[in-house]
């Protein structure tokens, strides 16, 4: 089960995760301010007061999932004298701790909306937190391909991520098409080390992709 956040017996908390919920469930067009502030326990006043509008409650819902389902983003700047594989290591590692933890159904369905159907609030969450992580996985991967073409290097990072990806939006089919134990079997540190094999002998920094682990 997952937890609520610390302060959500707060207006203002009450209403993002009503609203979150709301606007998850039938998008910004078809959610109402009534059926949110009916599920927050609050009255409509409650809205103008701390968001203004619809709008903007519906960015602040976007900015609340995101900053739910991608705790701690954008990440860190590595140290300084640390190769471009090491890299690369630690950000795979951190990127798939970050996606495979417990989140709200709430929050990734709404995030999932959003980055289908881009709103206004989606320039809010790519600003703030997913331009600087991707541009900062640009860097690396410039960093061990010096010489390729920016559409090489953008196509390599949207692969990274895709794989990482993976197993926070397709968990359940997965579950679904061979079953939910072999599939728990999967564990973060077994998903961020195989991508890291995987990326790093693609790019042929690595071994190649065997049978077994090391």
């Amino acid at each position: 089960m997952i937890s609520e956040p610390d302060d959500a017996s707060e207006p203002r908390q009450r209403l993002l995760l009503a609203a979150e919920e709301i606007f998850a469930e039938k998008g910004f067009a078809s959610a109402t301010i009534r059926e949110i502030t009916d599920r927050a326990g609050a009255n409509v006043a409650a809205i103008n007061y701390y968001f203004g509008d619809k709008e903007r409650l519906y960015i602040e819902a976007v900015r609340f999932a995101h900053s739910c389902a991608a705790k701690g983003m954008p990440l860190p700047p590595a140290p300084e004298g640390v190769s471009p594989v090491e890299k690369l290591k630690a950000f795979i590692h951190e990127m798939a701790t970050r996606m495979t933890q417990p989140t709200r159904t709430s929050s990734l369905r709404l995030m999932m909306r959003e980055m289908s159907q881009p709103t206004a609030a989606a320039h809010a969450i790519i600003t703030e937190f997913i331009q600087p992580m991707a541009f900062g996985l640009r860097g690396i991967v410039r960093e061990l391909l010096p010489t390729a073409p920016e559409s090489r290097i953008l196509m390599i990072g949207f692969s990274i991520i895709g794989q990482i990806l993976f197993y926070r939006q397709n968990r359940q089919v997965a579950e679904l098409i061979f079953g939910k134990e072999p599939v728990d079997a999967i564990t973060t540190p077994m998903i961020a080390d195989h991508v890291t094999r995987f990326v790093l002998a693609a790019l042929g920094h690595g071994e190649p992709v065997r049978e077994a682990a090391p």
